[in-house]
């Protein structure tokens, strides 16, 4: 098999970037739903026409395809069950209590900061951005609703503070990988990450205060009431219907696989709509019937298809009629999609030839941390997961790392500024499409209101170039022939 050229490697990127700006073009806020994945077919079929040129067989590019498939599923299985759980959540009142009492507590001119604020706590806690934006962020972004403000800011703010949390507790995933793969210790990796993070969340915090003080308190204040008006109307709200969030937070902080933890919380919030809600469930019957099996036919459809009620507000319909599996069905086919492309380039050794060009002439620190940070950026565009976008560029750079006498935790810390943030910044990687389905807010339009995932990376590079904080062996470590 010949080794790829430069132009075979940026033969399928460039033509991938060609064909999703055209998507967007021409097909605008729908381009997820159908024509990103086409260009990402295409791209794989494109990258597969270089692998076969090259010398590499139909069969081991088709193995190389279903391989990367299969990393996949997990996530593939934790959205189908976030999707059921929004469904008996929204039946249950879980979710509707949830904007309730936030309507009561949050005020307009601080509402971003808090929400921030509230994400972050509950991601360090569990140690999951996916959990907390599908449980705390999907409230976060009814209370927004019902403050009539931005749901791209919300969704923003939303992110920020669910990155923050994750990649500072040591019981994300991202966070005990990138050490792993960079050879550090975990404890010592938060530490060294804390002085990146922290001033970054900081400006973060601060730039969401100062976008709340423009709301209007006073119109704010009246669709508030109206909100909560509704909202009491139409549920039998109470704490109590809380208690689905506090197993679910419970069971992720005792770290249960996220895919059976989320679906027992879907499981959970059924039977509190059969128990608390059985008015609401009847209310949604299609025979208008009030037995046993009428009920038990709405609340399986809600873990399938999801509910859609009918109040006298629009805006307080579109929030609360969604859900069920059905509803990530096409965020699923993106992932698959997307990760289909990006085991062709990986496969195929085009992925790797691209790095091997960014990595030459990088010597200062400032160098090798830029050029990390953009690899982890392009691994999570062209692979679509995070997950390859920390082990790839860790497992490229580690030995060049210790050539030039700096530190592995220099690299654990940049897989994480470049790799765990900007993952959900990319419509078709498996995070930003997660968190289109969650928080039903395109990725394209929360992407400048995500601070906190933006400023770190920059951050990282300047602190790299000054040389703040950049970790150094003495004696280099120089490799022998």
């Amino acid at each position: 098999m010949k080794t790829p050229s430069l132009s075979d490697a940026l033969i399928p990127i460039v033509s991938l970037i060609i064909m999703m700006g055209g998507s967007v073009y021409l097909f605008g806020d729908n381009s997820s739903f159908g024509p990103n994945q086409i260009a990402l077919l295409l791209g794989v079929g494109i990258s597969a026409i270089i692998g076969l040129k090259n010398g590499y067989t139909w069969a081991s590019i088709e193995k190389n395809i279903v391989k990367g498939i299969s990393m996949s599923l997990g996530a593939c299985l934790i959205l189908l069950a976030v999707g059921a759980l929004i469904g008996t959540w929204m039946l249950a009142g879980t979710v509707p209590t949830l904007i309730y009492y936030g309507l009561a507590l949050l005020n307009p001119s601080f509402f971003y900061a808090a929400a921030c604020l509230i994400c972050a706590v509950v991601a360090m806690s569990i140690g999951s951005s996916w959990t907390t934006a599908a449980t705390v962020g999907v409230a976060l972004m009814g209370v927004s609703t019902g403050m009539d403000m931005s749901p791209a800011i919300t969704a923003g703010a939303v992110i920020s503070g669910a990155y923050f949390g994750d990649k500072i507790s040591p019981l994300s995933e991202t966070t005990n990988l990138a050490p792993a793969v960079a050879g550090t210790n975990l404890f010592e990796h938060i530490k060294y990450m804390l002085w990146t993070t922290i001033p970054s969340f900081v400006i973060a915090l601060i730039l969401f205060l100062i976008i709340g003080l423009t709301e209007n308190g006073a119109e704010s204040a009246q669709r508030i009431a109206e909100m909560q008006s509704l909202l009491a109307e139409s549920f039998n709200l109470g704490v109590h219907l809380l208690i689905p969030l506090f197993v679910l937070l419970t069971l992720a902080v005792r770290k249960m696989p996220a895919f059976p933890a989320v679906f027992i919380g879907a499981i959970l919030g059924a039977i509190w709509a059969a128990l608390f809600q059985i008015d609401v469930v009847y209310s949604l019957s299609e025979n208008d019937s009030k037995d046993a099996i009428s009920a038990l036919i709405v609340i399986w459809t809600a873990l399938f298809d999801g509910v859609s009620f009918s109040t006298p507000d629009e805006n307080l319909n579109s929030l609360l009629s969604r859900g069920g599996m059905s509803s990530m069905l096409n965020t699923i086919w993106l992932i698959i999609c997307a990760m289909a492309f990006g085991a062709v380039l990986e496969g195929t050794g085009l992925l790797n030839r691209i790095v091997s060009t960014i990595l030459k002439g990088a010597n200062s620190a400032g160098a090798m941390v830029t050029r990390t940070i953009l690899t982890c950026i392009g691994t999570n565009a062209v692979t679509a997961d995070q997950y390859m976008a920390i082990v790839m560029p860790g497992r490229m750079y580690k030995e060049e790392f210790e050539k030039r006498g700096l530190d592995q935790l220099n690299l654990s810390r940049s897989l994480e500024d470049g790799g765990t943030l900007t993952s959900p910044l990319i419509p078709w990687n498996t995070c930003g499409a997660y968190m289109h389905g969650v928080l039903s807010v395109h990725p394209f339009e929360y992407f400048v209101y995500t601070f906190f995932n933006l400023i770190n990376p920059i951050m990282a590079v300047i602190y790299a170039y000054v040389g703040i904080k950049i970790l150094r062996i003495t004696p280099p470590k120089l490799k022998t022939s």
